[in-house]
């Protein structure tokens, strides 16, 4: 008779090809894992991932989702403007100087007679295109530079720090009055070009940090050993998991260029009239604040807003994308 194989004692009688066995209840939610997923899965097994994990907390965060109308309804009158406001923002009336709210003019006359609910809506486009592409200058700039130093270290590391103490000694308002009083061009890209200049510092010490720990891990040293080259393991395995610190800090100093906008443009040496820009409408309201209040309470109540939801979404971002605070 042909031999029988062993069974161990216990073992159930499997059903499928090969002596699969029929699982019970309790042994297959024990190699399943708990109701949730066990960690890195989802709850229908898919991978999650860090950016996956943050976009979910972003969705149930108040502060995000305020923040992040109070910034798509800035973005749409930056773009659209006219869609909210008639007229032009450089159309005055002398006679109507300083004259309170009335019809067609909600938040009153400037002391030029001009419209200042059209000017506050219209200067919404300069303070957003100067804080988005400046933020953009400087987190491309400063994450090249910091993530190469990090990356190859040794004398490029060594002169990196050596050129960010410089940048960071230098006052960033005294700065600007030194470097934009010599320009003559009235656009915003002077203003834009001096806050990469001396904001890429910042961002580059926070990229050379993450990629510095991201080169570390394993999957690093692992595409290394494989033979890939510098600029793979950069581009397709240190940049993806060392972006997100760069991105909370670049979130938070968007609103700080706005404000720096403002100031420069306050102080005259960013942009001038006939630009119209928050900065230079509070720098004309100011002379006349005890007759003519409104003209000054609503276009810094704007830059206020606008700041404080950028910070917000900033705050909502590295909360986020912060494991330790999971």
């Amino acid at each position: 008779m042909p031999e029988q194989p062993y069974e161990p004692e216990g073992a159930i009688a499997g059903t499928g090809m090969g002596g699969a066995m029929d699982l019970g209840a309790s042994e297959a939610a024990t190699l399943e894992g708990p109701p949730g997923g066990h960690e890195g899965t989802g709850a229908q097994g898919k991978p999650r991932s860090l950016w996956s994990d943050a976009w979910r907390d972003l969705r149930r965060n108040p502060v995000f989702i305020l923040s992040g109308l109070v910034i798509l309804f800035l973005v749409f009158i930056s773009l659209w403007p006219s869609a909210i406001a008639s007229g032009s923002p450089l159309q005055c009336d002398l006679a109507k100087a300083q004259d309170g709210p009335g019809p067609g003019a909600p938040f009153g006359y400037d002391g030029q007679g001009c419209n200042v609910y059209t000017r506050t809506v219209y200067g919404a486009r300069t303070s957003v295109t100067v804080g988005v592409l400046a933020t953009l200058g400087v987190a491309v700039l400063g994450s090249v530079l910091g993530g190469l130093a990090g990356y190859f270290t040794g004398i490029w590391d060594s002169l990196l720090s050596r050129v960010t103490d410089i940048f960071f000694a230098i006052p960033v308002v005294l700065g600007g009055l030194v470097l934009l009083s010599v320009v003559t061009s009235n656009t915003v890209w002077p203003v834009i070009g001096f806050m990469v200049l001396l904001g890429w510092p910042q961002i580059s010490r926070i990229a050379r940090g993450s990629v510095i720990t991201a080169k570390q891990n394993d999957y690093v040293q692992a595409a290394r050993a494989l033979g890939a080259s510098d600029s793979r393991i950069l581009l397709r395995h240190i940049a993806p998991n060392a972006v997100a610190p760069v991105i909370v800090v670049a979130t938070i100093a968007l609103g700080t260029y706005i404000a720096l906008e403002a100031t420069l443009s306050y102080l005259g040496v960013g942009l001038k009239p006939p630009s119209v820009s928050w900065g230079i409408d509070i720098s004309a309201a100011s002379p006349y604040i005890r007759n003519a209040p409104h003209a000054l309470l609503w276009p810094s109540g704007a830059l206020a807003v606008t700041v404080l939801a950028f910070i917000m979404l900033g705050d909502a971002v590295r909360d986020a994308l912060d494991p330790k605070l999971r």
